[in-house]
């Protein structure tokens, strides 16, 4: 059973499907639970509020797909390809990622809080508005766009956010001693945030 953030083990699953076909399906209001998808191919799929809750994705494609109100909940991804896919207004709240890729992935608004991304490499993925808090980002690379999003609580030790554009984020919890932030770009309010974490004095 796979481990998860806290130590948590990954929800038990009571049925698995392999070689599922979704490629440019339509998955409108569909409900899943506890299910393991073992290589399903969602590839140009569209979930318009679908929910898929306690699921297990295992070396699955979500090329290209767009998911607007879906919901992933505590959900686990092994192995995942997101290249191209687009999160609009999704929850994906304590799922967790493991070797995934996430080349141009966007994600626009949404609640990704409690979701972990250990180690995930999103030098290419945008992030916009999202809900991050206490999301597990140990030591991932973000050097794409962070705009307007809640990083409040986030995991943040070993991260690179080199060459990031962070404005408009809560970022009051990033510890420039143990995250990397050269070449980021920030605004004003946050560069006062990291004056105060690096323990200066500004007169």
């Amino acid at each position: 059973m796979a481990e998860r953030r806290h130590g948590t083990p990954a929800p038990a699953t009571g049925s698995t499907v392999t070689g599922q076909d979704w490629e440019g399906a339509h998955l409108s209001g569909e409900r899943h639970e506890r299910v393991a998808f073992v290589r399903a191919d969602l590839s140009e799929a569209v979930t318009e509020g679908a929910v898929f809750t306690e699921c297990t994705f295992r070396d699955s494609r979500f090329n290209a797909s767009r998911h607007t109100g879906a919901a992933f909940l505590n959900c686990t991804f092994t192995g995942c390809s997101f290249f191209d896919a687009t999160f609009t207004d999704c929850k994906t709240t304590g799922s967790t990622f493991d070797r995934c890729t996430f080349d141009l992935l966007t994600v626009e608004g949404g609640d990704w809080s409690f979701t972990g991304l250990p180690g995930a490499d999103l030098r290419r993925a945008s992030f916009s508005g999202v809900r991050l808090r206490e999301a597990d980002l140990t030591g991932a690379r973000i050097g794409g766009t962070v705009h307007r999003c809640d990083l409040s609580g986030a995991w943040l030790h070993s991260a690179d956010l080199s060459g990031c554009d962070l404005r408009g984020s809560e970022i009051t919890g990033l510890n420039p001693l143990e995250t990397k932030v050269a070449g980021a770009t920030i605004d004003p309010e946050q560069a006062l945030v990291l004056a105060v974490a690096l323990g200066v004095r500004i007169r």
